[in-house]
């Protein structure tokens, strides 16, 4: 089976993210006083052939391993199955 699984990595609550505070301050420059905190992560979308059964272990093996840095990161992920008309 084929399956789009798109990953979500964002930096782990306390620690500092600079460019989510330089888009914050420029939003303010801009207008946008409103905005209390950004945050800056990375969504990637990946197409796995695999069995039903393996793929949440393969995702988190990638993730884990190169896809995100688990000592200043976390990760979430979703998996949705291809269907080929």
């Amino acid at each position: 089976m084929m399956y789009e699984v798109k990953v979500y990595v964002t930096l782990k609550e306390g620690v500092l993210d600079p460019q989510g505070s330089a888009v914050k301050n420029s939003l303010h420059h801009l207008g946008y006083e409103g905005v209390e905190e950004v945050r800056i992560g990375k969504v990637m979308t990946l197409r796995i052939e695999a069995e039903k059964d393996t793929v949440d272990a393969q995702v988190k093996e990638m993730c884990d391993k190169l896809l995100a840095n688990p000592v200043i990161e976390d990760y979430t992920y979703e998996t949705e199955e291809v269907v080929s008309s």
